[in-house]
């Protein structure tokens, strides 16, 4: 038995239940259907589509009671000069007033929708270029599925030949077209922000590819070295406000070795390249700049105060010393109570001899005890 059969269990435990995503996929359907049925803005909106942790495979569950969350992005034909983002939200407003009445929330840049079994984000966006739309309508930017989703010999691709895989098929392959068709270089869009008064830059889908391109060179393990180290977080440091969310996701993605052969390895190798990369910064107690993918004056880390970088900064270097110490032990035990003592009860405890020093089980001892089937499926790469 190996470390990796714990961390197989600890990743189920942490990601999204297949309930949340059925709920997920209710919300964000009905959501798009019911948009997409909306008289009066049947002219204003060109697609939607999905972005977000969901999108990416980066998601995990949800703690204190609160319900996941799925983020959608309205393309529309409202051009910057002709509505200010103040405007371009209003026009939503009968919409929501319709269908969600009393559930929903004006928020900086973006509506959100509370129901009781799920969060979901409307983000507006101006209008794209006339060169953009016929990749913005195509099936690789509109399908449904998640990253997680894809079988490992199909890669998502944002390219015109690309069709969404059929999952209930036991044979699945991308096709050596597709394979080999250019992917589409597509243009930032821009959606109203209310606070600062202006339309600002994102690029949702330049983000989804970076992940889709990160993931398959780490050996499919990056976006679950990402989920380990959110759920690291969320219960490690409580009382931190900022970083959360995309932003640690984005210091993981810069961090994180290609070539990573597991979970644990990725884990430690990038709490390790964070210490080394910003130290310079924690003893200058400044706040790094991380520009956004595909937006690169956008720094991803602008909300995080100087003294929240160096909270969170010694947190990780702190970790880091624990996570090489179970990396390096040559006791499957010792791995399986450091790594517990790290990622919380989630992770799954040590199962077999109490001796101190397991050393021969570490992978093919004949020791199996754990009567749970904890290998990943073969068609997914997480």
């Amino acid at each position: 038995m190996s470390i990796n059969t714990y961390f197989t269990d600890f990743l189920s435990n942490i990601r999204l239940s297949d309930a949340q995503k059925q709920d997920l996929i209710k919300g964000h359907t009905l959501l798009r259907e019911r948009l997409a049925d909306f008289d009066d803005l049947k002219d204003d909106i060109v697609t939607t589509f999905l972005q977000g942790s969901y999108r990416r495979a980066t998601a995990v569950s949800p703690l204190n009671g609160k319900r996941a969350d799925v983020d959608l992005i309205v393309v529309t034909n409202l051009k910057r000069e002709d509505y200010s983002a103040e405007e371009a939200i209003a026009k939503f407003i009968p919409f929501v007033e319709k269908h969600y009445k009393g559930k929903y929330r004006i928020q900086g840049r973006s509506i959100g929708i509370e129901l009781s079994y799920v969060d979901l984000d409307i983000v507006v966006t101006s209008a794209p270029s006339e060169a953009d739309k016929k990749a913005l309508l195509s099936e690789s930017v509109r399908t449904q599925l998640s990253l997680e989703d894809f079988p490992l010999n199909y890669d998502w691709r944002l390219a015109d030949l690309w069709v969404e895989p059929d999952l209930s098929s036991n044979v699945v392959f991308l096709s050596e077209a597709a394979r080999k068709t250019p992917e589409w270089k597509l243009s930032a869009l821009y959606i109203p922000d209310r606070e600062a008064e202006e339309w600002v830059q994102t690029h949702p889908l330049e983000q989804i590819r970076w992940t889709q391109k990160k993931n398959k060179a780490t050996n499919g393990h990056y976006v679950n070295v990402v989920k380990a180290l959110k759920w690291w977080r969320t219960g490690k440091l409580t009382d931190l406000k900022y970083p959360k969310g995309y932003p640690i996701e984005h210091m993981i993605g810069d961090c994180c070795p290609d070539g990573i052969t597991s979970v644990a390895e990725g884990i430690c190798l990038t709490m390790e390249s964070i210490v080394s990369t910003y130290s310079l910064y924690r003893n200058a107690r400044v706040t790094p700049t991380l520009p956004d993918r595909g937006v690169p004056d956008h720094d991803v880390w602008k909300r995080v105060s100087a003294d929240d970088f160096c909270t969170f900064y010694d947190a990780v270097k702190d970790c880091a010393k624990s996570a090489r110490k179970a990396l390096d032990s040559s006791s499957l035990k010792e791995k399986v109570e450091i790594w517990r003592d790290i990622l919380g009860s989630k992770f799954p405890k040590y199962e077999g001899p109490n001796d101190s020093d397991a050393k021969n089980t570490l992978s093919s001892g004949p020791y199996t005890p754990r009567t749970k089937n904890s290998e990943p499926t073969e068609t997914r790469f997480a």
